[in-house]
């Protein structure tokens, strides 16, 4: 089929059109850094279409006779302090993109069969020990009130016959990108130790829950979404076994152990709160908080999680250890 993807080049969005590829699928990719992309050979296999989602343009013509669409678009969290501009450049580029997207469905004589909203556990807010799944509701800060504008944007879809799927995405594990690519060096050049929910002063203990999935398993689920009728709605894109802060810094600071530092070491408390808040600002709320997530719906399909465990998932970015199953 043909799958329409905007965010294409950022993190999921290019190992999913390779996946997609592989699988058979042909793959066009909007982008506004299209001359750019073009000449990047990874991206060789797609068709690169020019354009900004948030806007309208002639880029709404190629959705012509596509089967699916995911939307990926977003300016990303932790590109800068959240000022008064940064937090309306984060809110309108995923809102603007899904109402753009929205549009050019409607206008379309051919639509798609079905349209995958990407979106993030940050839908939830902060609910300490509570399990979430994804009948769970929506929280009340900036990054919930984010997701709930941008998933109920493509509400329309529904009435116009259209599969939708929202998969809220959550903490991504891959080599040198996202979570992995700020913490590694920080790993490798000090002692492994906890990050936030350590109260505003003292020290950090790590109780704060990380709901987390590794690449494949992410773009599993979004496969999944692009190629299971059956899947509809809010999907969780998290493994199902989120472990607490400190057990994650614990976990990794293991797995980058090597012949050449042995000494690598565990401390059992970290900077404090208020620390971080003053060296990133509001976007700390979204390190020193988190939420216990389980991917309910995708376990009720039948997905086999490629890495349920979070060291198997480290040891296979860090050292290549592939997992027997794959998934489906």
């Amino acid at each position: 089929m043909r799958v329409f993807i905007t965010g294409g080049s950022g993190l999921i969005g290019r190992n999913l059109a390779r996946t997609l590829v592989e699988a058979g699928h042909h793959i066009l990719i909007l982008s506004r850094r299209a001359n750019e992309l073009r000449r990047d050979p990874a991206m060789w296999p797609f068709r690169v279409v020019d354009g900004d989602p948030a806007s309208p343009g002639e880029w709404r013509d190629e959705i012509q006779g596509c089967a699916a669409i995911v939307n990926l678009a977003g300016h990303n969290l932790f590109a800068e302090r959240w000022t008064r501009a940064a937090k309306a450049k984060i809110r309108d580029s995923r809102v603007r993109a899904a109402e753009q997207l929205v549009a050019a469905v409607k206008r379309s004589s051919s639509r798609p069969r079905v349209f995958v909203q990407g979106s993030a556990i940050g839908y939830y807010g902060a609910h300490g020990d509570e399990e979430l799944t994804e009948a769970s509701p929506p929280g009340s800060d900036f990054l919930a009130d984010v997701c709930r504008e941008a998933e109920a944007a493509t509400e329309p879809l529904e009435t116009l016959g259209v599969r939708r799927v929202i998969v809220r995405t959550g903490i991504v594990l891959a080599k040198g990108e996202g979570a992995l690519g700020a913490m590694t060096p920080i790993f490798k050049l000090a002692p492994g130790a906890p990050i936030g929910s350590g109260g505003r002063l003292g020290p950090a203990h790590g109780q704060q829950w990380m709901s987390w999935v590794h690449i494949d398993d992410i773009v599993g689920l979004f496969r999944l979404a692009v190629e299971n009728d059956e899947a509809d709605g809010p999907l969780n894109g998290t493994s199902p076994n989120p472990v607490r802060n400190a057990d994650f810094s614990r976990t990794l600071s293991q797995t980058l152990r090597n012949p050449v530092t042995p000494w690598r070491f565990f401390l059992p408390v970290g900077p404090p709160d208020a620390l971080l808040k003053l060296m990133l600002g509001e976007v700390a709320t979204a390190v020193t908080t988190g939420q216990k997530v389980r991917p309910a719906k995708a376990l009720g399909l039948g997905y086999n999680f490629l890495y349920p465990e979070l060291s198997a998932a480290l040891r296979q970015i860090f050292h290549g250890k592939k997992p027997a199953l794959s998934p489906r």
